[in-house]
Parts: structure tokens; C-alpha cells; sequence
């Protein structure tokens, strides 16, 4: 009987152990302490005026017909007497304070942890304050309260009065430097501020009253002469002097147009210096700029909102499944006269990689060959051999697990790879063979490419890509695009459309499903990638993070168009039905922003359920080295999204391949279900947001026909042969007056679009023909009769 190698039981928790106040009964408590505390503060301060009346009475307080003259009576009196006469005196005024805050945190909903340290100063200060009264005053314990009196008493008898003094000034030095955090430097840099404040401001008076003396004797000789103020220097304009009698010309020495031309060279050449200067003033003045200000009270989703799938303990150990694989592998192998030097093992969440190290001699050909023998003796849904692993003088066989590990995305999200990623655009696939978190940076890939067949996880794949960066970055820092032709399968995010959603100005839906929409939105995000490289030009920068470094940092004018530029992620579901329905309308657009849009914040993630050279075209490959493959269900298939053999052997339910131009990698897609994604976009969108969705730049379809194709006199003059053929073939295609007048591609285009132009045809549709809006040749005859 085999045993497991490890164990591991999750702790039992204990049911009771927590106890959490619920969002309403914390607004009750808060409240209720809030007002104790203002009664409190009121009984303390009306025991100083009214202490010796009341405490007559405090026996006799039992008799319903007693009042006292504290503002809160019997209850005043009695509690004010326990905390001033026989507590800390004076001191026990900061309990209210202490009392009122602890009320404002619960009714805010603030964290209480904060609250502990605020308590525990509250306290030393109650006592030292109370020790420090009750050693002034000794002749009453009204000050310091008894226990102050009796503590001083206590102490003066072991350490005299000069030690309880020394013991006083400790805790005062020591309150000093602990909780104000005030030094010997600190305290002679403050007199040394103020005594340089001092002598500046006696020097400035001293100016201002020698200037002030120098006006008054320069306007007694010159009352009659204007002072004119120079609107741009603030100087002021010498006037102009009359020629006298016996006063001979004089010259006024003026600068040359090429002397003029060189000070107003040296002032440009200076401009930006004093541009760093203002910008460093502000930056000390107002600090950096924040573009999360707008949402500073935004909360990130919490942990909590996603399930521990699966095994919480992590990797259950099957040592019988493992000698079990390893003696059938080396067996198949020996069969085939090929020997091991040595093996082992690698144990992943649904794969295991056996790792071998071939005899000296054996070819690695001869190995790779054997992938359909090695699976057949293990009898395993699909095996993958990598000879050699990259970076090792190992051979690589992938086996799946008889019992596959779920990865939950709460385990990917918690791990400290993820939480201390210092990346742009972090996204959490899943784990790896090795069973360690796969993060990778969106920013730098630049762009996604996905396949996989249907049911292979390409949806969960693509919420895990969203629910990471959901879970890293603030609204403000990034936007997303969605394009989801199925309808069904990102409808989720339309709660966090204001928070996270970008969408074209007259757009009513922030999820694209429409494809003339979707056309419309590439075009205009075009628009927004040229319009983000005129502000990179101006600001002289090179990309997105450098030109938002240089906003935060206030060295660009908002007034020169200048502001915050969030990332923008376009996501696209399903590319497949856009390429037939749209064809270059769409691959045009999507080509280009893949060439051009990484350095200025715009990255594509697209997924196709049919990998094919007619849809991922060499073009697009060319400018996505990022391709993520799930399992599909051809080599060629595998070959087209990967440039390698693989994605077919994969197991499918989340078993992916990654490359990104280098190393494939394998690894186990993070399960995210719908659920989980719905309180997260939950979570987000019940919280404030931006008045609308982030606006693209305004794109207007140009229109096929033109005002040249509606002029009669301009029109082919096979015009009307080819309305005719039109109509009676109720199909509208250039193809179709190709075929029938014999007529080259361009001349039928050109046609077909002033045939549109006279309202015989309809708008171009894609790769569907154009609908036919002439029903006969009689209503044909009669349109271009009227003409």
C-alpha cells in the first residue's frame, strides 16, 4: 500500500471565534457612544461648579425627590464624582474625547485597529496628567482626582519629591518623543527657522521703509510728470523729454533688429528651465498630481469576493501514480533500446513533468518520435514532450494528473507575486507546472493573441485578464473596450461601465455588439492613438508612462490640451465572426493599432475560437508576439496561433500554452466563474463613479457614394445596363456587373456606389450582398425617368 508523501488538512476553524457587528448595528453603537461621551463631557465640566452641593446628596440620591445641580443630575453627579473626585481629575476629561472617537469610527466604518494606539496614549496621558496635578496640588484631590493623590503619596514615600519630579519629566520627555516625534535637532532647527524669519522680516521692513522714502523725494520733483506702469515688465516707462532752449539733441540708443532677434532667441532657449522651476514650485506647493483624487474614496475589491475552489491545502502528492508513470516510461523507452541516466519528477496542478536525461548517444529525434507510444503504455488523454527544455540538458515529457487540482483565481490573487508585482498592467493567468503563480505585464507583451476551441476556457481566460487588472489598478489608470459579437459572454461589465468602460460619445451600450459599431469604435480609437502621439510630440516624450510621469509631475499645461492618460485594453471575444461579416474593415483598423499603438497605452487582446490563416492573418501575427493557446483541435491549428505543435495535446478545461516570442510555457488557467465575477463588478459599480464611460473620440462612417455619383451627368455609361442587371438579379454586387457586363473591379465599384447614390441598392454590408431597393423594371424605368 503506497503512502502519500504529504499531507496537508486544512486547519478546522472555529465557528463562534469571530464576532463582527454588522454595518447597521456598528451605526447604532457608534451613535450611542458619540452621545455618552457628549454626556460625559458635560457631567465632568458642571462637577467643577457644583461638586460641593452634590456631594451632600449622593447618599440621599436614592430618594426619587433629591435633584442635583449637576446639567445631567443624579446620573452627573454620581458618575462625575466616581471619574473627577475618586478617579484622575482633570485628566478624565480625555475619556470623552476617547469615548467620541471610538463612536465616529463605528458609525463611519472605519477600520478599529487604528483605534488601539489612540486608546493606549489616551490612558498614559490620563495617569501622568493625573500623577503630575495630584504632585502640584496637594492640598485637595480635586486636580489629580484620589488615585493621582495617592499614587503621588505612594511614590513620594520610596523616592522623596525630587524623584517623582524626575520620574514626571521622563514621561513627559518620553510622550514628547514617542507620539510627536520632537528631537534636540528638530527643536534647534525650529528657533533657528524662526530666528532667520525674524531678521528677514526686520530686513524687508527696513527696505520697504527706504523705498518707501525714495518715492516720497522722487515725486516732490516729478509731480508733474506721469508715471506710466509697463503692463508686461512692471516697470516703469521713462517719459518722454521736450526739447528745450539751449538743450542740444540727444541720441537714443536702440538695440538692433539682429541684437533684438538674439534676446528674444536667449529667452525661448530659457523657457524651459523656468517651465522646471514653476513645475517644481507647484510640485512643492501642491504636491504631485493625483489623477485618482476624483475617486480618492475608491476601495479595490476585497479577497473575499472570490471562492477557494478545489483543494485549499494546495497539491495532494500521489506517489503511486507517480512510480506507476515513471516505471511505464522508462519501460516504453527501453523497449525501443533508448536508456535513462536519471529521471524525475515535477509536480504541477493537472500536469506532472517527468524530467529525463537520455544515455550518451541517443538521438533526441528518436525520443520525440515516441510521443504517441509513451502515451499509449500510459494511457493518458494527450502527453507533450519538449526536447530539450529550454535552459536544461533535460528532456521533458508532460503528463496529466489522474485527478487535476483546480486553481482558484482568490489563490492566484492572493499570492505575493501578484500583490507586489511592480508592473504596469499585471495580469494573473494561473500557475505553471511548478505550481507558481504566472504573472505577466500587459504593457510590455504589448498585445494578446488567444485560440482555443470551444469550451476550452478562452472565456474564463479572458474574465482572469480582467478581474487581475480589476484587482490592481484604479479607475483612473485604465480603461477597457469591450467587443463581445456573442452577447452573452461580457454583458457583466456593463455595472462598472462608468467606472472602467470606454465607448463612443452617441454609443447607449458600453459592451459592443454590434459590428457596424464595432467598426466605428477601432476607427475611432485610431483617432485617439493619433491624437495621444500629438501629445507625446509636444511634451517630447516617447511613451505613455514617460508623458504621464512628466502630467504627474505639473511640467505640462492642461491649457495646452494636455491631461492624464489612462491605459486602454481592448478586448474582442470573438475576432472570427468580425473578419467574415467585416473582413478589412475590421483588419485594416485593428493592423494598424497593433503596429502603432503599444507606445502610447493602447493594448489588444483578441480571442478566436478558429485559429486559421484567413482569420489570424500574417499580418496580425506579425504584431502580436503574445499568443496564448488553449486546446484546440489540429496541429495546424496549433501551428497557426503558436508556430508550434502542442496546443493539440493540451487537456483542455483551463490547460493553456503561453509564448511570448520565446519559451512556450504551460500553464493552468486561474478559474474565475460567473458568480465571482458578478460581485466583483458589483462591488466596484455600487460605488461612486465618473458622471459617464470614458469617451472616445467622435468617428463619422464615411458613406459609400459621394456628391459626384448622385450628378446624372457624371454617371458610367453602363450606368443603366447595370441597373437593370441588378434588378433583375435582385442581388446587388459588384462581382455580379463584373461577371455580366465585363467590366474590370474598380469601374463595377464605382458603379455600384452611384447605384447606391440613386437609391437603387443599399449601403455596403460586408461580405453580404447589398440589399436591392427596386423591386421591378417598372419601378426602375420610372426612377430614372424622374431624373
Amino acid at each position: 500500500m503506497a503512502k502519500k508523501a504529504t499531507k496537508s488538512k486544512p486547519k478546522p476553524t472555529k465557528k463562534g471565534s469571530t464576532f463582527k457587528l454588522s454595518k447597521q448595528n456598528k451605526i447604532i453603537l457608534g451613535s450611542l457612544l458619540m452621545l455618552f461621551s457628549i454626556a460625559l463631557f458635560f457631567s465632568f465640566i458642571s462637577f467643577y461648579f457644583n461638586w460641593q452641593d452634590d456631594q451632600s446628596l449622593l447618599s440621599e440620591f436614592k430618594d426619587r425627590n433629591e435633584l442635583a445641580k449637576n446639567l445631567l443630575n443624579k446620573f452627573g453627579a454620581s458618575i462625575s464624582h466616581i471619574f473627577m473626585y475618586k478617579g484622575f481629575g482633570l485628566a478624565s476629561l480625555i475619556l470623552p474625547f476617547l469615548i467620541c472617537i471610538t463612536g465616529i469610527y463605528l458609525f463611519l466604518g472605519l477600520p478599529l485597529k487604528a483605534l488601539f494606539k489612540k486608546w493606549i496614549w489616551g490612558l498614559l496621558f490620563i495617569i501622568w496628567i493625573s500623577i503630575a496635578l495630584g504632585f502640584f496640588a496637594t492640598s485637595s484631590p480635586l486636580l489629580g482626582g484620589l488615585i493621582g493623590f495617592e499614587m503621588n503619596d505612594f511614590l513620594q514615600d520610596y523616592a522623596g519629591k525630587i524623584g517623582v519630579l524626575l520620574l514626571l519629566v521622563f514621561g513627559l520627555i518620553f510622550i514628547l518623543v514617542r507620539l510627536f516625534e520632537i528631537t534636540p535637532e528638530g527643536i534647534s532647527s525650529f528657533f533657528n527657522s524662526r530666528k532667520e524669519a525674524i531678521s528677514t522680516e526686520f530686513k524687508a521692513s527696513k527696505e520697504r521703509k527706504a523705498a518707501k522714502d525714495e518715492d516720497t523725494l522722487s515725486t516732490s520733483f516729478d509731480d508733474d510728470v506721469p508715471i506710466i506702469l509697463d503692463t508686461y515688465t512692471h516697470k516703469t516707462e521713462i517719459p518722454h523729454l521736450e526739447k528745450e532752449d539751449g538743450l542740444k539733441d540727444f541720441e537714443i540708443n536702440t538695440p538692433e533688429p539682429e541684437e533684438t532677434l538674439a534676446m528674444e532667441v536667449e529667452q525661448v532657449i530659457e523657457e524651459p528651465e523656468e517651465i522646471d522651476i514653476l513645475a517644481n514650485k507647484l510640485v512643492d506647493d501642491f504636491g504631485e498630481f493625483d489623477p485618482t483624487l476624483e475617486l480618492g474614496n475608491y476601495k479595490f475589491p476585497t479577497i473575499e469576493l472570490l471562492d477557494q475552489h478545489g483543494v485549499t491545502g494546495g497539491i495532494t502528492i500521489n506517489q503511486e501514480e507517480l512510480e506507476e508513470n515513471k516505471n511505464k516510461i522508462v519501460e516504453t523507452l527501453k523497449n525501443y533500446k533508448i536508456g535513462i541516466a536519471q529521471i524525475k519528477a515535477t509536480i504541477g496542478p493537472t500536469v506532472t513533468l517527468y524530467e529525463i536525461v537520455p544515455d550518451a548517444g541517443v538521438r533526441i529525434s528518436k525520443i520525440k518520435n515516441l510521443e504517441d507510444d509513451i502515451a499509449l503504455s500510459l494511457a493518458a488523454l494527450g502527453i507533450r514532450i519538449i526536447a530539450p527544455i529550454p535552459g536544461k540538458g533535460t528532456i521533458g515529457i508532460e503528463v496529466p494528473n489522474k485527478n487535476a487540482t483546480i486553481v482558484s483565481m482568490r489563490s492566484v490573487i492572493a499570492s505575493s507575486k501578484f500583490q507586489k508585482a511592480e508592473m504596469e498592467l499585471p495580469i494573473a493567468f494561473g500557475k505553471t507546472i511548478s505550481n507558481e503563480t504566472f504573472v505577466v505585464d500587459l504593457a510590455k507583451m504589448p498585445h494578446l493573441l488567444m485560440a482555443g476551441a470551444t469550451g476550452q476556457g478562452k472565456s474564463v481566460g479572458l474574465n482572469a485578464v480582467l478581474t487581475s487588472l480589476l484587482y490592481k489598478k484604479h479607475p483612473a489608470e485604465v480603461k477597457f473596450i469591450l467587443v463581445d459579437p456573442k452577447k452573452v459572454e461580457l454583458t457583466l461589465y456593463n455595472k462598472i461601465e462608468r467606472h472602467f468602460l470606454a465607448k463612443l460619445p452617441d454609443s447607449a451600450e458600453a459592451i459592443i455588439t454590434d459590428n457596424t459599431k464595432v467598426i466605428h469604435t477601432l476607427n475611432s480609437l485610431c483617432i485617439e492613438m493619433d491624437d495621444r502621439y500629438e501629445l507625446l510630440k509636444l511634451a517630447m516624450v516617447r511613451n505613455l508612462k514617460e508623458y504621464n510621469t512628466k502630467f504627474k509631475a505639473r511640467k505640462l499645461n492642461p491649457n495646452d490640451g494636455h491631461k492624464f492618460l489612462p491605459y486602454i485594453v481592448l478586448v474582442i471575444d470573438e475576432f472570427a465572426d468580425l473578419i467574415m461579416t467585416a473582413g478589412k474593415e475590421v483588419e485594416t483598423p485593428v493592423a494598424r493599432l497593433a503596429q502603432l499603438a503599444r507606445a502610447i497605452g493602447i493594448h489588444l487582446i483578441i480571442a478566436t475560437q478558429r485559429p486559421s490563416v484567413n482569420v489570424i492573418t500574417g499580418i496580425i501575427k506579425a504584431n502580436f508576439p503574445a499568443r496564448l493557446a488553449f486546446r484546440v483541435t489540429s496541429k495546424i491549428d496549433s501551428r497557426t496561433i503558436l508556430d508550434t505543435s502542442g496546443a493539440d495535446q493540451l487537456i483542455g478545461r483551463g490547460d493553456m500554452l503561453f509564448t511570448q516570442g520565446n519559451d512556450v510555457t504551460r500553464i493552468q488557467c486561474a478559474f474565475v466563474d460567473t458568480p465571482e465575477v458578478a460581485k466583483i463588478v458589483e462591488y466596484i459599480g455600487s460605488q461612486r463613479a465618473y458622471p459617464d464611460a470614458y469617451e472616445l473620440p467622435e468617428y463619422s462612417g464615411e458613406d459609400s457614394g459621394t456628391s459626384l455619383d448622385n450628378n446624372v451627368s457624371e454617371r458610367d455609361s453602363k450606368f443603366r445596363e447595370a441597373a437593370e442587371v441588378i434588378v433583375i438579379a435582385q442581388q446587388g454586387s459588384a462581382s455580379l456587373i463584373q461577371r455580366k457586363l465585363k467590366l474590370g473591379y474598380n469601374r463595377a465599384g464605382r458603379i455600384i456606389d452611384q447605384l447606391e447614390a440613386a437609391g437603387i441598392v443599399g449601403p455596403f454590408e460586408g461580405s453580404k450582398a447589398r440589399q436591392v431597393y427596386v423591386a421591378d423594371m417598372v419601378a426602375l424605368q420610372q426612377i430614372l425617368d424622374n431624373e
